[in-house]
């Protein structure tokens, strides 16, 4: 029996012998089948080794074109020759009513000349306050643009454009208005003291020789659309903050010394173009500060 139990035993084990290599090949081919597939880890670094050009794909994609900055960045709205066209038709003008017309046409001096119509005086108090409210405007529509409320009414291109020609438009009547006053004899001014600033010692001399710093300014503002390319932006943005100084110049001006500081219609251009100016200046102040 024990020779029996003995055969059995070696039969039981090499039975079970036999089963346990059937299950151990299975799992080494299992194993040898995943041996085709790479680690985790090597899986994880072929995935951080393709990023590279997935970011260099998304590098190449176009971007966004950067926001223009209305003002430092838009090319002029009207044509440096237009204004100088504009600039010498003033001039021009000018000279015409004060010198070629009285001498062509002697019955218009009695006109132009004579003690009761005034009309050299009446022509330069217009140009005066057509001036004035074209800097108003321009103030107003730069100011529209840095607040971005340009982009509610009228747009940015738009606002730029009226407050380029509305502040241009500005000094060629401002010189209009001063070189009109030559052929005023009550006032009897040279051409030194219409130019030259505190020159002229006759009706209230400080808010005049204000009036001319200012319209002095303004040209320089005007002229600094054309050569903001040469002196650049920070330099152009300097002289463009000038624009407040040269409103405030101008207000004192039209109030101190013109004649019509008192009516009412002048007073309402004088409260409405100054409250709105200064409100839009603190709204700008509170929005940058906002930022």
């Amino acid at each position: 029996m024990s020779d029996e139990k003995a055969a059995r035993l070696a039969a039981i084990r090499a039975a079970n012998a036999a089963k346990r290599g059937g299950a151990a090949q299975p799992s080494n081919s299992v194993e040898g089948a995943s041996a085709g597939v790479p680690p985790r880890s090597v899986r994880a670094g072929s995935v951080v080794g393709e990023t590279p050009s997935i970011n260099r794909n998304a590098s190449s994609r176009p971007q966004r074109a950067p926001e223009l900055d209305a003002f430092a960045d838009m090319p002029p709205a009207m044509a440096f020759q237009t204004f100088l066209g504009i600039v010498l038709a003033v001039i021009l003008g000018a000279f015409a009513a004060i010198v070629a017309l009285p001498a062509w046409l002697p019955g218009l001096s009695a006109s132009l000349l004579g003690a009761e119509p005034k009309a050299y005086w009446y022509l330069s108090r217009s140009s005066a306050f057509v001036a004035y409210i074209l800097l108003w405007l321009s103030m107003v529509f730069g100011l529209l643009m840095t607040n971005k409320l340009a982009r509610v009414w009228p747009g940015g291109p738009t606002a730029f454009d009226l407050h380029q020609h509305a502040s241009l438009l500005g000094l060629a009547f401002a010189l209009f208005h001063a070189l009109i006053l030559l052929g005023d004899r009550y006032i009897q001014a040279t051409l030194i003291q219409v130019l030259v600033p505190f020159q002229y010692s006759g009706y209230e001399p400080l808010w005049v020789g204000l009036g001319q710093l200012g319209f002095y300014g303004l040209t320089i503002v005007g002229l600094s659309f054309y050569i903001k390319d040469r002196i650049g932006r920070k330099v152009w943005r300097l002289i463009h903050f000038l624009s407040f100084a040269i409103f405030g110049l101008a207000l004192l001006h039209g109030i101190w010394s013109g004649s019509d500081s008192q009516s009412d219609l002048a007073r309402a251009i004088y409260w409405t173009s100054g409250g709105s100016v200064l409100f839009l200046t603190i709204y700008r102040v509170l929005v940058a500060r906002s930022r």
